[in-house]
Formats: C-alpha cells, structure tokens, sequence
C-alpha cells in the first residue's frame, strides 16, 4: 500500500472532503451544494423529514480549525451551520484511512470558545478575523493552551473509515473543492513544528509548559 506523499496536499484535501460527502450518502443522507451561503465547505444535507446545513472540514495534521469573524464576535461559518462533518488522516506521517465524524455544531462551538478564551486568558495574540486550530484526537486538558477544548475526534466516534488508497494506487481527484472560509488561518501546531524556531516563541512555548511568564523564560545558545 503506498502512502500518500506530501505533493498531494490539496489533492488529499480534495479526496478528504470527497470522503466525507460519501459518509454522508451511506449514512443515509442527500448531500448538496447550500446555495446562497459562499462559503466553500457547507453543504445542506436532507434525510426524511430532517434537514441541516454542515460544514465539512478536513485535516492532514488531526487538527481542524475556524476563523473569528472580522468583529470578533462570533465563528465564521461555525455559527452558521448545525453540524460539523470533521474528516481527519488515520496518521500525520503515513496515512492509509480518512477517518469521519458528525459532530453538532453547538459542542464545536463550546469547545472553540473554551479554546478561544484559553489563548486570550494565556495572552496569545489571536489577530481579529483569524482562526484557532483545536485538535480532534488530543484530549481536553488545561495546560498546554493548545489541548483546551481537544478530543472531539475520541468523543465522538467515526461514523466511517474509509481506505486513501484503492488496489495500491492513490485515489486523489483533481477536482478541488475548497474548504477554508473566510480570512486565513494560522498554522496548527503541528504545521508550526515544522518552521524554525525563534528565541520569543521558544519562550512563549516553554513558558506555557512551566506555568510561568514569558520574560521568566531565559535561554543560552551555545554553538
């Protein structure tokens, strides 16, 4: 089975959000565009009598994220749907399964503002119509600040698992969907691990894992 390398990101966002749709189909559900909503990830689902509009995330990290409307006063596209369709890599490394999960949009919105008040009370900047990032298989816990509100992906079990690769081949449609709303996002934690590393965001890293303030945190660099 290959694994599904890093030049196909946005397809494998593309394949990601495709996956999820399907969930949706199996589970029963009439999947379509919500017309009139601009906004690439929602789409409004019909089963029997029930309707609801969702957004699709997906995530290559096992993080998923939403931006602050540009007031500040609420999510973007989060406060506008009933559910979150959550669509995440089985692993960050080596993915082989998406794995998808229906999660209503009022325990999203609980644990981003949890998430949210946690950076604000720590005194991380979060730029007014930027995102947060809240993982999905990290548990909730106090410390660090990026786990507040974790553990959506653990309490709400998939309602499907689907294989990234079919017969050995990648399964990665050109076609691409996109599924950010509204400003930028900053990069997840994990997507942060990966650029170098300054002396303030040391500090700010190591203050948050002793409890302390950054301008307590001292650092010496030997070459």
């Amino acid at each position: 089975m290959t694994n599904v390398s890093p030049p196909h990101k946005v397809s494998m966002r593309t394949r990601l959000f495709q996956i999820a749709q399907e969930a949706l189909e199996a589970d029963g559900w009439k999947v379509e565009r919500a017309t009139g909503m601009g906004k690439g990830s929602v789409r409004r689902i019909t089963r029997d009598s029930q309707t609801k509009l969702v957004s699709i995330r997906t995530s290559q990290d096992q993080y998923i994220a939403f931006p602050r409307t540009l007031d500040d006063r609420q999510w973007n596209t989060l406060d506008d749907v009933d559910a979150v369709v959550a669509v995440s890599v089985d692993d960050r490394e080596n993915p082989t399964k998406a794995k998808v999960h229906f999660i209503e949009a009022d325990e999203v919105r609980r644990r981003f503002d949890l998430a949210y008040q946690a950076r604000r009370d720590a005194g991380h900047s979060v730029p007014v119509g930027r995102g947060i990032w809240v993982p999905l298989y990290l548990p909730h816990a106090e410390t660090p600040v990026y786990q507040v509100g974790g553990g959506l992906g653990l309490d709400f079990l998939p309602i499907a698992e689907t294989d990234l690769v079919v017969n050995g081949t990648d399964v990665l449609p050109s076609d691409l969907d996109e599924d950010e709303d509204g400003p930028g996002l900053p990069a997840s934690p994990v997507a942060e691990q990966h650029r170098p590393l300054t002396i303030n965001e040391a500090k700010r890293q190591l203050a948050e894992t002793f409890g302390v303030r950054p301008d307590q945190v001292k650092i010496t660099i030997e070459a």
